[in-house]
């Protein structure tokens, strides 16, 4: 038994395999992108909505809510990147019950790229709202003997970011495959149901890691604004 999509080799060419992850990587994406263009084709902004777009509404909202909650900031310029990956995560976690699929999430390449993005993700938002000098300024925080401290700190939350939902993904699914294979004719429903569930939990707290790394730095940098000003 495969443990990871990275091992199931889907196309060899000689020069180059084509595996399961980035298949299944891609055909969550153009459906993704897909059901995305079907809903938004047709919003209506009076009269009675479709049930796509109160869904699409509902999720939005929740999204927003919590980014707020979480940052205390307007969720605005968070809400497209943090919403992507929660729905790209929960996309590949809920399509694991179907026959055939192998999630893209059970291989340490696709969590590691997700992690990479929110690395990258934090000063980009940090410089966007702030300005370089002062984001910069936050890896000297609170003395300049921490900046090598700081930089092994962001690298290392990087990679427990990506090892953390590997690992989470991949136990689940052999725990499942284990059960059923003990006893296939009792705990398939449940299993599936609780595939489902922590599957959305899985997506639920990398959307939520995500928007703390991003709010740490934005929030710290406002902070470092306002012991900057002057006092009158």
């Amino acid at each position: 038994m495969n443990i990871s999509p990275d091992q199931t080799i889907l196309l060899d060419l000689g020069v180059a395999k084509i595996n399961a992850t980035l298949v299944f990587t891609w055909l969550t994406i153009a459906l993704l992108a897909g059901l995305a263009r079907s809903i938004t084709r047709k919003l209506s902004t009076t009269g009675e909505l479709s049930p796509w777009q109160n869904l699409l509404e509902v999720l939005v909202e929740g999204v927003q809510s919590q980014i707020r909650n979480i940052a205390r900031q307007d969720p605005g310029p968070f809400l497209p990147f943090v919403a992507t990956l929660f729905l790209f995560v929960a996309a590949c976690n809920l399509l694991a019950v179907v026959p055939g699929y192998e999630p893209p999430t059970g291989s340490l390449s696709t969590t590691t790229a997700l992690a990479l993005c929110v690395f990258w993700a934090v000063p980009f938002y940090g410089i966007r709202q702030h300005g370089l000098r002062r984001f910069l300024h936050l890896y000297l925080e609170p003395t300049p003997l921490m900046l090598p401290l700081n930089i092994i700190g962001e690298l290392a939350r990087t990679l427990a970011l990506a090892v953390r939902l590997y690992g989470n993904v991949m136990s689940g699914g052999l725990v499942v495959a284990i059960l059923l294979l003990v006893a296939p004719l009792v705990f398939p429903a449940l299993m599936h149901a609780l595939e489902l569930l922590t599957g959305l939990i899985q997506a639920y707290i990398f959307a939520v890691l995500a928007t703390v790394f991003i709010a740490a730095a934005t929030a710290a940098q406002e902070q470092t604004a306002n012991h900057s000003q002057p006092r009158k």
